[in-house]
């Protein structure tokens, strides 16, 4: 069917927007020609979806993806996007160029584009990653639930071009199904401008939705690049958004997903009556064997040939399969797989008599709500049934129940064709209550003919899962923070605090081996937080600042921030919004763990060095006290290369970095509390019966305290301030780049004085600064506070804590920080001794 009589098939009919549209007051606005608004109707509908920053689901009607769509409808708008390139080009440079699309929305789309095209080859990105084949580059995708795009060609020049001239020629055409914001293609030409520098690129897309200072975005990339930079739309136009839309939005889902998963527990007609050899039939396709199943690794165009000549005989086969009698039929396609099964699709629509439509599974969670107003009226759950690298999780099927398809072939590739995907409530079975006939299609899984042999230390070495996130994992955003660490949220970890430390001084336990009870602030304590929130969230936004704008003046223009968890990740996640918000910066930020005398997560490090340039990875922590993390990491990076040891600091009253936002030793709110201002996650913990050698280092998601928590409440209080210090910022990082930053450890310096003073003997039991103090009174046992003569509201929290626990504070003249905790001295040194080798960090 062309797109002429799809535009007609679909007049008269009730746009799929309109429930939301009258809900949220959403609206799409056309290019402002006078048929502009209809047709963008014509390419989109709207959902909803639980985001905290989107709380709108542009729904496209021509990708294939969530709406059943005729695959002649599908391939022929990409394909004629392709020909508009292909004009835009010309013959000689699109004979040069390659096509790139994204995973996992526009792999089927990115490769219609590239058959527009005819004559350039296609890769897309992907979040599988595959043993034995070498990275080529990678980017994130800052607004998905799963951001980590790689880049995997088999051929190793594909995307670098080759000769004197490089790929300077050799125009790229990266191709998306939506443009909102232009981040993703921004940080993908950043990235990949860095390895494989070319002076022109093409960006494709389904619609351009984007703001007009979005746009600028764009527009100042190409200067700063000194590149062109070209875009071809199918539909231009704009998404008004009232100022409530998101507050309106989540109110919404929350109000139709108790009735929805009532609707999914009991949905569905009684599954017919199925062989006893299960619930599908397998369908023969006879996939040539030198034809990819995709562009995972590189498609070109003799491989379009060699399946254009296989593609009749294999939609015969599924035509025989189907049998005569079929009216109706849905070819399903599985999240990254798109065009084999948007081709084979095509090919059945000449082959048969019946209606043919076209979608694929996904891994987005939408909303559903059966309303013809609305774009997503149905959606099957079931398990993932690939072994994704990033762990189990729900894998979803749109419009496809109660949308009267008497059969369905599911097209898979052989990865993915597992016992989970025949499994009691597995896909196949799912399927079979909505249709009379499920077809299971199965097209081998594509090995590079040749793969660069990884590192020796590598060869052996499991795939590391992809890093958790929130809400799953932590009540931070998903695109605030990658935590690459082990849920260990249901082991039982928690012991008294006295036993704790009996066990950690008397050498019987080690520090990370287990966690403090969390501590439940009281009524009174939560109003200091408050209170002390109040009075220092602009000096916070103002430390923010300046330790952001100096890691980007001295260290990289992209960092990757990875902040040592947990204290350092409310700092990275606040660092994170300063450079989106004064740069347009979409920073990937992690979360690892470290801890003191067994050194930092190996395995986490692996992640990272396999997913971006070590040099890029800049480690963030929240204050330093007598610089014990400091020389940790330095120790434990020795064995790594290409990381940079040195931290960025909110605070540095110790003196132990050259990158911080401040010296000052003062309150910093998200030390007053434990997880509740840190994304309800626990301290780290390492120990061997729970930590294999192939696993990362594990911490606890606390999710019965949600009602205590305040960690978006620090961010966004602190984030508020960044306008207003803006200012203050630049004048004191102007300073600063020139001034001497050297480290002078007065803060160990100090530490030993004390410990010796004290009668102590052990530096480890002298917790200095506002914030270790802090941890002594919330985590450890402590013996006394020291306290600086008139120090005032930055310890109005220490002092309160102190009183509840029976701990004296002293005031003492001469102290270079505004408090230190010492721990009581009461056990061995044992485990806590002089080696320090059972402390553990944040």
């Amino acid at each position: 069917m062309s797109e002429r009589a799809a535009r007609k098939e679909t007049a008269n009919v009730v746009w799929s927007g309109s429930w939301v549209s009258e809900r949220l007051g959403v609206e799409l606005v056309g290019n402002g020609e006078p048929e502009g608004d209809g047709e963008l109707r014509e390419l989109l509908g709207l959902a909803l979806r639980r985001n905290p920053k989107r709380a709108h689901l542009l729904v496209s009607n021509v990708l294939g993806k969530h709406v059943p769509q005729r695959p002649s409808v599908v391939y022929g708008t990409g394909f004629e996007l392709g020909r508009r390139v292909r004009e835009l080009l010309g013959d000689d440079a699109a004979r040069r160029a390659v096509v790139l699309g994204y995973a996992e929305t526009a792999t089927g789309l990115g490769h219609a584009v590239a058959d527009g095209l005819g004559v350039a080859p296609y890769l897309h990105s992907t979040r599988r990653p595959v043993e034995g084949v070498a990275r080529a580059g990678g980017f994130e995708e800052s607004h998905s639930h799963a951001t980590s795009h790689l880049l995997l060609p088999e051929d190793p020049t594909l995307l670098g071009g080759v000769g004197d001239g490089g790929c300077a020629g050799e125009p790229l055409v990266l191709v998306d199904d939506e443009f909102s914001t232009g981040n993703t293609v921004l940080n993908t030409i950043r990235a990949l401008h860095e390895l494989y520098p070319r002076d022109r690129y093409v960006i494709v897309a389904l619609v351009d939705m984007r703001s007009a200072a979005d746009r600028g975005r764009l527009a100042e990339l190409a200067e700063e690049i000194g590149a062109r930079v070209d875009l071809v739309a199918r539909g231009t136009g704009t998404i008004r958004l009232p100022d409530d839309v998101l507050e309106k939005g989540q109110a919404l889902v929350a109000a139709h997903e108790p009735t929805q998963a009532a609707a999914e527990a009991g949905a569905g007609a009684p599954v017919p009556q199925r062989p006893a050899d299960g619930p599908c039939t397998r369908v023969e396709l006879e996939w040539p064997a030198d034809v990819p199943d995709g562009g995972r690794h590189g498609f070109t165009p003799a491989h379009r040939a060699a399946l254009e000549s296989a593609l009749p005989a294999m939609a015969t086969r599924m035509a025989e399969a189907l049998g005569a009698d079929t009216r109706r039929v849905l070819v399903l396609g599985f999240e990254e797989l798109m065009y084999a099964p948007l081709r084979l699709g095509t090919a059945l629509e000449e082959r048969t008599d019946a209606e043919v439509r076209y979608s694929t599974t996904t891994r987005s969670p939408v909303l559903a709500v059966d309303d013809p107003g609305y774009a997503i009226r149905s959606r099957l759950v079931f398990p993932a049934h690939d072994n994704p690298a990033d762990g189990p999780g729900d894998r979803f099927a749109y419009n496809v129940a109660g949308a009267g398809f008497d059969a369905v072939v599911v097209v898979v590739d052989s990865v993915a064709d597992t016992p989970e995907l025949h499994a009691p409530g597995g896909l196949l079975v799912e399927l079979a209550a909505h249709t009379s006939h499920v077809l299971l299609a199965v097209v081998p899984s594509y090995v590079p003919s040749y793969a660069p042999t990884p590192a020796p230390e590598r060869q052996e070495t499991p795939m590391l899962p992809e890093p958790l996130r929130g809400p799953a994992f932590s009540s931070y955003a998903p695109d605030e923070v990658g935590w690459l660490l082990q849920d260990l949220s249901d082991t039982e970890l928690e012991a008294p605090t006295e036993e704790r430390e009996e066990a950690i001084q008397s050498g019987g336990a080690h520090y990370a081996e287990s966690l403090p009870v969390e501590y439940q602030p009281s009524a009174q304590y939560q109003e200091l937080f408050k209170a002390a929130l109040d009075l220092s969230a602009a000096r916070i936004a103002r430390a923010v600042g300046v330790v952001t704008e100096t890691v980007l003046a001295e260290r990289t223009p992209r960092p990757v921030l990875v902040s040592l968890a947990r204290a350092g990740t409310p700092v990275g996640v606040l660092m994170r919004r300063w450079a989106q918000h004064r740069h347009g910066l979409d920073l990937p930020h992690y979360a690892v763990s470290i801890v003191r005398g067994r050194g930092i997560d190996a395995n986490a490090l692996r992640w990272l060095a396999a997913h971006h340039d070590p040099a890029d990875v800049v480690f963030v922590d929240g204050w330093t006290g007598k610089g014990a993390i400091t020389r940790e990491l330095s120790a434990a990076l020795a064995e790594f290369e290409g990381f940079d040891p040195e931290i960025a600091v909110l605070a540095d009253p110790g003196g132990c970095v050259r990158t911080y936002g401040t010296r000052e030793d003062f309150l910093i709110p998200s030390a007053c509390l434990n997880s509740t201002a840190s994304g309800l996650i626990s301290r780290t913990v390492l120990r061997s019966d729970l930590v294999g050698p192939d696993d990362y280092h594990g911490a606890k998601f606390y999710r019965e305290l949600a009602d205590s928590d305040v960690s978006g409440h620090f961010l966004d209080t602190v984030a508020a301030y960044f306008d207003e210090v803006v200012d203050a910022v630049d004048a004191e990082v102007k300073e600063l780049l020139t001034a001497d930053r050297a480290p002078t450890w007065d803060g160990w310096a100090a530490v030993e004085r004390i410990s010796e003073e004290y009668g102590i003997h052990d530096v480890n039991l002298v917790k200095p600064g506002v914030g270790e103090t802090t941890r002594v009174l919330l985590r450890r046992v402590p013996w006394k506070i020291l306290a600086k003569r008139g120090a005032g509201a930055d310890l109005e929290h220490i002092r309160l804590l102190a009183e509840q626990r029976g701990v004296p504070v002293e005031e003492v003249d001469g102290l270079p920080y505004t408090c230190v905790g010492l721990i009581h001295p009461k056990y061995t040194r044992g485990a806590t001794g002089a080696d320090g080798k059972s402390v553990a960090s944040q």
